[in-house]
């Protein structure tokens, strides 16, 4: 059976932002999503809230939109209103990759959700341990046979994304030595990780067939890989980025994603192939991210030339600024540049923690601030 791709308007985007819930007092995470739903009042229509895995968090979904400053207001009016119904419960709201120093084992599973109750039933500890928040970009493709090309070039610039966006140095209150652990955590999981090599839509076909065929997946949502098609939408969803506190670091890696995306259905236009990068390269780029954060060296082509990735940004940025103008991001775009120079989360997290004898509660405090005031903040006074 084929698989279809809906017919969508090239470049537009959608975000989901994965949102934790934590007990104000105590800094805990806080199975406080299932109340918060029923008082917001549920809806399938765009912008909405919904929930995830976890009862602890709620997942905010944007409209579609041709502007990244639009799916970020969408976002930002989601938050609020949010904000609004969890003040009262004693909740505040926070985005990383993991929670700095709550447990695992102590979370409790959305409940009457049989996909969910399907995956912890196969992969038990592992899918128990999934108390991780990530930052999904959507964004349109018009023609399917774009679909593989393009997530070859977006996976050149996997680690990019996963250094600007990591925010997960803490696990159950240790210190990882990780910028990302939610990054390595994640693809423990069977149908998650970095996709297989994949073509073309008619391999990609087959590959599902034959995964359904032995009971791998039942949906294609199951295939939770870093990069993935998304056919329902007619889009290619990247979900590399860990879970960021600010709508600002979100319109960044929103702008920075669809620039690309466009830039390499730009060069399929005109004939051009987009490079890739070989699978073991793209899986040493990930876990060099994953690691050393902005500080990787990064492996840029197939030749194996290397850099270190925020001097790869700083060179591909102006490269990006037509795209950017003609998409109408450039100011989104820019804000790349302001995560280089703040610090990425994981780096304001450690900051927080040195500056606060240790206190991982301090560093829960900085990501609701953030949060709450839309961009990084600097350390608590």
């Amino acid at each position: 059976m084929g698989i279809e791709f809906a017919v969508s308007e090239r470049s537009r985007l959608g975000i989901e932002w994965e949102i934790a819930c934590v007990d104000r007092r105590s800094g805990e995470l806080a199975p406080g999503a299932p109340e918060l739903l029923a008082r917001l009042g549920r809806t399938d229509a765009f912008p909405h809230v919904t929930n995830e895995l976890l009862t602890n968090t709620v997942e905010l979904v944007s409209a579609p939109h041709g502007r990244v400053r639009d799916a970020v207001g969408d976002l930002t009016g989601l938050v609020e209103r949010v904000s609004a119904v969890a003040e009262p419960m004693g909740i505040d709201l926070m985005s990383s990759g993991t929670h700095p120093f709550s447990q695992w084992f102590q979370q409790q599973v959305t409940p009457d959700k049989p996909r969910y109750d399907t995956l912890i039933d196969r992969t038990r500890w592992w899918g128990r341990q999934m108390m991780i928040w990530g930052v999904h970009v959507h964004v349109a493709v018009e023609d399917r046979r774009k679909v593989f090309p393009i997530i070859d070039g977006l996976l050149t610039y996997l680690p990019h994304f996963q250094a600007l966006s990591a925010s997960s140095p803490f696990w159950a209150g240790e210190n990882t030595g990780y910028a990302s652990n939610r990054a390595l955590m994640f693809q423990q999981l069977p149908t998650a990780g970095l996709p297989p090599p994949v073509t073309d839509w008619h391999q990609y076909e087959s590959l599902v067939a034959d995964l359904r065929h032995v009971g791998v997946i039942e949906e294609l949502t199951e295939l939770r890989w870093d990069i993935r098609p998304s056919p329902k939408w007619g889009t290619i969803e990247v979900r590399t980025f860990d879970g960021v506190p600010t709508t600002q670091e979100i319109g960044a890696l929103a702008a920075l994603t669809q620039c690309l995306a466009e830039h390499f259905s730009r060069e399929l236009d005109a004939g051009r192939e987009v490079p890739p990068l070989q699978p073991w390269f793209v899986r040493e780029n990930k876990w060099r991210t994953a690691r050393y954060g902005m500080d990787a060296i990064v492996i840029r082509d197939a030749a194996g030339d290397e850099e270190l990735v925020t001097k790869d940004l700083e060179e591909l940025l102006p490269r990006l600024a037509p795209v950017a103008e003609a998409l109408d991001c450039v100011a989104e775009l820019a804000s790349v540049r302001d995560i280089m120079s703040q610090g990425a989360s994981y780096q304001r997290q450690l900051r927080v923690a040195a500056a606060s004898e240790g206190s991982l509660k301090a560093v829960v405090a900085s990501l609701v601030r953030e949060l709450r005031e839309g961009r990084p903040g600097g350390l608590p006074g």
